[in-house]
């Protein structure tokens, strides 16, 4: 597992989002605060409506804050002009959820990935290089550039989803449940490949999941979160083994095999970080 460093690339503090307008607004936030150091892996976990889509999406842009702080690499993120919120965009990138519905139909993959490198003259032929090399980094070929989504299989399309991402040599990755609309076995595969790319380019990575038990492979450090509120916060085993919290407990106690079986992952090794052979060419 990479051995992050002491100085926070990522910060959020006191954030408070409110969704929808008039009646309809919902208070969706509640001064959320978390920090990824360089080089970590940090997990958000809880239920559906508890706010983790929401903390990714505020980060990268896509919602409004109506309180707080959001510092990437010292810079102030809310409230920021659209040019440096634009160079930062490029600088923490989204893995989404659904790679079924993430890619553009009408485009080819090097289309989808040239646009990611440069959203104004995004060409493929002009970034070919660039293409060939995120393709490669999740064990695709060049035979990928000029073909459609449809022509791949689920597994394929998130790796394409990754390579995206990495494609403007981020220093954050915010992975928004990238497992939970794939079957079992491609579920391994990517979060294999996912520990692989880490490690060999020293991701940051703020992991979105329901999943405990993939948690306890892939982070270093958990954040629980409740109706908008952080319930609990800390290293993986640490939480995972003495639960502060009622409702951490109800998570643990809700994975296969119980407590003990989340204990037993927590306190292995993590996922392998070796290359995987199953996603070579499309």
């Amino acid at each position: 597992m990479t051995t992050p460093t002491t100085d926070p690339i990522l910060e959020v503090r006191g954030l408070e989002v409110t969704l929808g307008h008039g009646r309809r607004a919902t208070r969706i936030l509640n001064g959320i605060d978390l920090s990824l150091q360089r080089g970590s892996t940090v997990a958000l976990v809880g239920e559906s409506g508890s706010g983790k889509s929401t903390i990714a999406k505020t980060i990268i842009g896509i919602h409004q804050a109506d309180e707080g702080s959001i510092r990437f690499a010292g810079t102030e993120l809310v409230g920021a002009d659209r040019g440096t919120r634009r160079s930062v965009r490029r600088r923490i990138q989204l893995i989404p959820q659904n790679p079924y519905s993430s890619l553009d139909p009408r485009r080819t993959i090097g289309q989808t990935l040239a646009e990611a490198i440069d959203p104004v003259l995004g060409r493929v032929g002009r970034h070919r290089q660039q293409i060939s090399s995120a393709l490669a980094m999740v064990a695709l070929d060049d035979a990928a550039i000029g073909r459609y989504p449809h022509e791949f299989s689920g597994g394929q399309r998130q790796r394409i989803a990754i390579a995206r991402a990495l494609a403007t040599d981020p220093d954050v990755v915010i992975a928004d449940e990238i497992t939970s609309a794939l079957d079992v076995s491609t579920q391994a595969e990517i979060l294999v490949l996912l520990a692989r790319l880490r490690e060999e380019l020293q991701l940051t990575v703020l992991f979105i999941s329901h999943n405990l038990a993939v948690v306890s492979q892939i982070c270093d450090d958990v954040i629980v979160l409740l109706n908008g509120d952080v319930v609990e916060a800390g290293p993986v085993g640490s939480v995972f083994s003495h639960p502060a919290s009622e409702y951490t407990q109800t998570l643990v106690d809700s994975v296969p095999g119980g407590t003990a079986f989340t204990l037993a992952l927590a306190e292995s090794a993590p996922l392998p970080s070796t290359p995987d052979s199953t996603g070579g060419t499309p």
